[in-house]
């Protein structure tokens, strides 16, 4: 629930500032110094020097392969884009400012705070519809940079911005995000010109190659339908992967010590010495928790760290039970998701979680120093992918998924083939016999699923087509005798 630090890193004025390099024609160069992290906030391992594609047709995503020269890529801006326009918008509170020609379309604007930002409609920008603290989260979760805000008639960089380490983020299926104050520049050194009120500290650059305002992305990703590699869909995915990673869980954590901690009468003297960074922490803490990387053991120190920021607090339930309720709240707030399955499982780490954290505080109290850290997964294997949805479509569409048959000679092999027959509520429905997603398993018991299926028993709720039937009757009928069976 808490964890202090009095460690703080060098401020953005005594920091070098990074730099890209954009190539003409060609990919972007990052100097050396610069993260790069996918969506999740896993960090992406780079061999010097880095190269990244933006012409968006490389095989090697998100790294260059010269795929630009052979496809005659040209960064040359399109006269069709959104002209260079900064529009100002004045409220009660504040000022907003907003250069539709900067913006790459992510959405998160418009999608936190329909209140303010209205889709389609004008005015676009309503600026009294929202809490002062709402809109600066929002101005600062802008990716392109398009948004600013002030309360006087000029844009405050001190209130628009956040301060923040260079880091480029490949963004799923996007655009690069660039944040961290890193300079652009052309071959020769000079610097990119930005549009009208467009932030320095952070910025959206094309990566599917159609941007009408290269480098800048303009959201043409959204309408060329550029795409990242598919992972395995068979795959179950982690809590930490589901969430959306730890730029979610930051989100939300900004959120939970931003709005309500400190308008709480019982939270705030608790949370009073909490360090600047304490919500990085937390959500780190959760990172880990949830099966992602050890990025609280690597950043913080890992669970001793953790269990010696709770001794001696003396935390009370009633606190507890609000921390716990706040954090549900925080939750929805920044858009984490609702499925029940993950807020079954989100929702018992809380409790658990926050239960612990009092023990741990109470007067006396000696917690063991050397646990691990707790990694929480899917309550009782109850996953988005365990259950047919009872919302209209998703039902029909879970049931009619289409299956790639082999084609005429093609010899049949069980990742490509048979794999893929049994989804992930199939194979739950039957771990506790044997994995229906392991080619050892299914080989040794194929004779008694192949009665199951033919008989209409397996799955559960209702018989595979006969096409599929016969398909995994070929493959069974063309291996050796089982043994052991």
């Amino acid at each position: 629930m808490t964890e202090d630090s009095s460690a703080h890193g060098p401020s953005d004025k005594q920091q070098v500032r990074k730099r890209i390099i954009v190539r003409r024609n060609g990919p972007y160069e990052p100097e050396p110094g610069i993260p790069i992290v996918d969506h999740l906030g896993v960090p992406i391992a780079a061999e010097a020097p880095v190269r990244l594609c933006r012409c968006g047709q490389s095989q090697t995503k998100p790294f260059c392969d010269d795929s630009h020269v052979a496809r005659g890529f040209t960064d040359a801006r399109d006269p069709r884009r959104v002209p260079d326009k900064l529009d100002v918008y004045a409220g009660q509170q504040a000022f907003v400012f907003d250069n539709r020609g900067t913006c790459a379309h992510s959405g998160f604007c418009t999608d936190r705070l329909s209140s303010v930002f209205h889709l389609g409609e004008e005015p676009f920008i309503a600026p009294s519809g929202a809490r002062l603290d709402d809109l600066f989260n929002a101005v600062r979760r802008c990716p392109s940079g398009a948004l600013g805000i002030g309360i006087g008639p000029a844009r405050d960089a001190n209130l628009s911005d956040v301060s923040r380490a260079a880091q480029i983020e490949v963004s799923k299926d996007g655009p690069y995000r660039v944040t961290g104050h890193v300079d652009l520049v052309d071959e020769d050194g000079t610097p990119v010109a930005r549009n009208a009120g467009a932030s320095q500290e952070h910025v959206s650059l094309c990566r599917c190659g159609s941007s009408l305002n290269k480098p800048f992305c303009s959201g043409m990703h959204w309408n060329v339908a550029f795409r990242d590699p598919v992972p395995d869909p068979l795959r179950e995915p982690t809590l930490f992967e589901w969430a959306g990673g730890y730029p979610a869980l930051l989100d939300m954590t900004r959120i939970f010590y931003g709005r309500y901690v400190p308008e709480d009468p019982l939270l705030g003297p608790l949370f009073a010495e909490m360090s600047p960074d304490h919500p990085e922490r937390v959500a780190a803490w959760l990172s880990e928790v949830f099966g992602g990387p050890r990025f609280y053991t690597e950043r913080y120190g890992g669970y001793r760290r953790m269990v010696s920021q709770h001794i001696g607090k003396e935390i009370r339930t009633e606190q507890r039970a609000l921390w716990a309720t706040y954090m549900v709240q925080s939750a929805d707030d920044a858009g984490l998701p609702s499925d029940p399955e993950f807020r079954a499982a989100f929702v018992a780490y809380i409790e658990w979680g926050s239960r612990i954290a009092v023990e741990n505080s109470g007067a006396g109290a000696k917690p063991p120093p050397n646990m691990p850290v707790p990694r929480w997964w899917w309550v009782c294997n109850a996953t988005p992918a365990a259950r047919l949805s009872a919302i209209e479509g998703d039902a029909q569409a879970a049931t009619e998924t289409s299956i790639a048959l082999p084609g005429p000679g093609e010899a049949l092999q069980f990742e490509a083939h048979i794999r893929p027959l049994f989804r992930l509520m199939d194979r739950n429905s039957m771990l506790f016999a044997f994995d229906l997603w392991k080619e050892a398993d299914v080989i040794k018991h194929r004779q008694q699923i192949l009665a199951r299926l033919e008989a209409g028993t397996m799955p559960c709720d209702g018989a595979w087509p006969a096409e599929q039937v016969a398909l995994f009757a070929r493959w069974a009928d063309a291996l050796k005798p089982p043994t052991g069976s």
